[in-house]
């Protein structure tokens, strides 16, 4: 007897009363422990479990379909294998924590559920609908089909009174006693997530109710016989699974398709297991009545083989298991292509298991997109199973096993989730691809912490350094690397005036065979560089010797790495990062077949200590920052000999090029107490020394100190990275060939300047960066460099005057406009270079996130020497004012 509550619902004011009722409870039922909740879930599928008969029996003897022993075994999983599945997992609160990574998983019910139940499994997906909305703390209503609503009714009501005993609100669970389209429709729109399992027609309804649903597609299983399979296996499980309360489970067989070197094999089997093949005669008179208006005969859903037979007006034995029709079309006009969900089967030949697919993949167009596809076969024809796993566009894909009992998971497959509602996604229009379960019950709410990513620090294997070491330091070659063959790279100015012949002398001693290669050009391009791998690919080095400046040794890295890995593409070794640990694309091992050591002969790069390289598109002239730490040199040697005759301008310019790493690596978002030691020695070195190296150049001291400055300089920029005068500089150099290090020199005041900014600015991403201080950062190595004032502000701008002071002392203008770059070239190229410095890899690390605009002002400034003033207080027009 139905009690006065249930009456209530009836009506659409007694619906929404229960409803009301329900959110009641379910608001109540959301604070439980999960202590608690498991509890209930345990007394709901203890109590379904042991209906399991009773239902089973209303359900047919409502209904009129299916078979009730196959009922109870349904039944019975909805119980036993949804508890089994999830009487471990968490539902309740805090259900993920990893402590270290500041990282936690909440879990929360959805609310609501409007669960819509078919005719064709009523009490079963009752159940299983009922538990999994216990265990996800959500209150469910049921609109049973109106074929089956007292089975259906009686289903949730087992489950509602088993969770009330064990302490559930008495509202959790609800149902509507009368289902009609209207209440149903209200049921939907009034939930807070739609559980739909039924025909096209309702699952596209719960699809447009405006509220998240989680609805299936159609099955129309397609099966493969393979002419490796187990024939005996594979038919048996077929009957198995078609015959299965009648065929009613969505995931069933609708089509065999045997292999023709198999099918008469395969058609005899089904024979000797007690089905009927149907004459061609019989066959015509099953499609009249298997189709009714061009669908489906709700008449025969669910019956006997022999009662559907008799429908037809056919023959069959008493015991017949499945009708099967031979038939050839996989086109919709043909009846047996579609899903019958009875036990009838159509039957295909295909000469070759090419046309078998084929034909698996027409059926599943038509009307089974998404759902469920299988194939018997022997697990050995790995190319065979891979090619029907490609070709079906279903979201379970069965191998020798019963789709029935199989589709519905845990079964036959331990790792597919028990459920009774099978997700098609987007094939079979639905939002879920899933064996649908508590996991698209909950709400997830991601706690994250704020946590610092990890740093490093990252150096050569080896650095030898010191005046005049650079012979001792080559002697590794033979005593520990063992190496024979060496390649050594540099310019035709070190060659042509000897300055390689220590190198060549060294080599020569210890019995290794070398080539020079001196043909790098300034701005090394990748022609150069293709052209050093060619010359390489000839002599086949274990060793490569970068031996110049920025240049050579930028070049030499390229050519190493195209000669270890002539696969690899520039495209992809130049990609953006923001992480460089998170790189899309991934640089191959180094040092395969050569180590690489790198001996400068400037004060400034800092290449032999870097993972850099930079490379010139000779097609476009864009110069490319290439960075990864496979790039970083096996051995770097700091010989101040090799650096005594640096002529005025390169000192001058390579010495700035090392203050502007040691600034930008002391102000970047990824400085760390190991860099900043580095910057700063490496600054204070260069205020002291660089002024004598230029004016003296055969000052040992300075030298020797200048040589430190760069190489440390370069070991503090190759792990806390550059900022955004590296990027704007790498741009002045490309298009209007200014010298690296006089393009940053150029720009530096201007850059600090605009990163010292105390107002609000966009400030970079990077977690351990955490507020704009980069004043105070100045500030800090200001002092450090000897200069005091009553204030941070004070000692920048005296630390400002300093560097403009150093570099007055080594010659460097005061503007780009002075270096002869005609204003009519430089604005023409202004916007393009301004995008093109944004877009620089170094941009990344600047603690301030500069705009293209502001960029572009920063250019503008540098350009005409002008005062800085905040780019955002400044127009373009205004800066060009004379």
């Amino acid at each position: 007897m139905a009690d006065k509550k249930d009456q209530r619902t009836d009506s659409l004011e007694g619906l929404m009363e229960k409803l009301r009722l329900m959110r009641k409870a379910q608001e109540e039922y959301s604070h439980f422990s999960q202590e608690k909740v498991d509890e209930i879930f345990r007394a709901g599928a203890v109590a379904a479990n042991q209906a399991r008969i009773r239902l089973a029996k209303m359900a047919v003897e409502e209904t009129g379909m299916g078979v009730v022993e196959d009922k109870v075994i349904k039944n019975n999983y909805a119980a036993e294998y949804i508890y089994n599945k999830y009487k471990n997992e968490k539902t309740c609160g805090v259900i993920e924590e990893d402590e270290a990574f500041g990282y936690k998983v909440i879990a929360e019910p959805l609310g609501i559920l409007a669960a819509v139940i078919p005719t064709t499994n009523p009490t079963s997906t009752a159940i299983f609908k009922a538990l999994i909305a216990l265990k996800t703390r959500n209150a469910v209503i049921i609109s049973p089909h109106p074929r089956a609503k007292k089975c259906t009714i009686e289903a949730a009501r087992t489950v509602l009174e088993a969770a009330i005993e064990a302490g559930a609100p008495a509202d959790i669970i609800g149902w509507i006693e009368e289902p009609t389209l209207e209440l149903t429709n209200k049921v939907m729109t009034e939930s807070d997530c739609i559980l739909a399992t039924g025909g096209p027609g309702m699952v596209k309804a719960a699809y447009s109710s405006g509220k998240p649903a989680l609805g299936v597609g159609a099955g129309n299983t397609p099966v493969i016989i393979d002419e490796t399979a187990d024939i005996e296996s594979a038919v048996s499980s077929i009957i198995h699974s078609k015959t299965f309360d009648n065929g009613m489970i969505c995931a069933s067989e609708q089509s065999v398709t045997a292999l023709a070197s198999v099918y008469y094999k395969v058609k005899d089997e089904f024979i000797k297991r007690g089905c009927h093949v149907l004459s061609a005669k019989e066959a015509d008179k099953l499609k009249k009545t298997m189709m009714k208006d061009g669908a489906l005969n709700a008449a025969i859903v669910g019956q006997p083989a022999a009662a559907i037979a008799e429908l037809a007006g056919i023959k069959v034995n008493s015991n017949t298991k499945v009708l099967i029709g031979e038939v050839e079309s996989v086109e919709p006009s043909e009846a047996f292509a579609h899903e019958k969900l009875s036990p009838v089967l159509a039957l295909y030949k295909a000469k070759d298991f090419k046309e078998a697919v084929s034909k698996a993949e027409r059926l599943v167009a038509d009307g089974g997109y998404g759902h469920t596809a299988a194939l018997y076969i022997n697990v050995n024809e790995r190319e065979k199973t891979a090619v029907f796993c490609e070709a079906m566009k279903t979201c379970r894909i069965l191998i020798n096993t019963p789709s029935s009992q199989g589709g519905i998971g845990d079964l036959y497959n331990f790792k597919l989730d028990p459920s009774l509602t099978l997700g098609c996604g987007s094939w079979g229009g639905n939002s879920v691809s899933d064996n649908v379960g508590i996991k698209n019950l909950l709400n997830y709410k991601k706690v994250a912490e704020r946590r610092r990513n990890m740093l490093w620090m990252r150096m050569p294997e080896k650095l030898y350094f010191e005046k005049g070491c650079m012979p001792v330091a080559l002697e590794e070659l033979r005593s520990y690397y063992d190496k024979k063959r060496c390649f050594v790279v540099t310019d035709s100015f070190l060659y042509q005036n000897g300055y390689t012949k220590p190198i060549e002398r060294k080599l020569s001693e210890m019995g290794i065979q070398y080539t020079v290669f001196s043909d790098v050009q300034p701005d090394p391009t990748l022609a150069n560089a293709r052209a050093g791998v060619k010359a390489m690919e000839s002599f086949k080095p274990d060793s490569i010797i970068a031996f110049g400046g920025g240049s050579a040794m930028d070049a030499a890295k390229i050519m190493w790495l195209i000669y270890e890995h002539p696969e690899a593409r520039f495209e992809d070794m130049s990609m953006r990062y923001i992480d460089i640990r998170k790189k899309v694309y991934t640089f191959p091992k180094m040092g395969e077949k050569c180590i690489f050591i790198a001996v400068p002969t400037s004060s400034g790069t800092g290449s032999e200590v870097t993972p850099f390289a930079v490379i010139t598109d000779e097609k476009t002239g864009v110069k490319y920052p290439i960075t990864d730490y496979e790039l970083m040199p096996t051995i770097a040697v700091v010989d101040t000999d090799n650096m005594m005759s640096q002529p005025k301008g390169l000192t001058a310019a390579s010495g700035i090029d090392a203050m502007t790493h040691a600034l930008e690596a002391y102000a970047s978002m990824m400085a760390s107490d190991y860099t900043d030691g580095l910057a700063v020695k490496a600054m204070k070195l260069i205020f002291e020394h660089l002024p004598e190296a230029y004016k003296n150049g055969d000052d040992v001291n300075a030298r020797d100190h200048m040589a430190n400055a760069s190489t440390i300089a370069g070991m503090a920029f190759a792990n806390a990275f550059l900022g955004v005068c590296h990027s704007m500089a790498h741009k002045l150099g490309a298009y209007h060939h200014i010298p690296h290090g006089t393009a940053n020199a150029l720009l530096i005041n201007y850059v600090l300047q605009f990163n010292a900014n105390e107002k609000p600015v966009k400030m970079g991403t990077f977690p351990k960066y955490e507020y704009p201080h980069t004043l105070e950062r100045y500030a800090e190595a200001a002092r450090a460099c000897g200069v005091s004032g009553k204030d941070d502000r004070e000692v920048f701008e005296k630390f400002l005057d300093k560097l403009t002071d150093l570099k007055h002392s080594v010659g460097i203008k005061d503007s780009i406009r002075e270096y002869g770059i005609e204003e009519e070239e430089f604005m023409r190229t202004l916007d393009e270079m301004t995008e093109n410095a944004f877009d620089d890899q170094c941009t990344g690390a600047n603690p301030r996130y500069p705009l293209m605009s502001e960029i572009k002002k920063l250019y503008l400034m540098a350009y005409y020497g002008k005062k800085y003033t905040e780019p955002s207080e400044i127009s373009e027009e205004e800066i060009r004012e004379k």
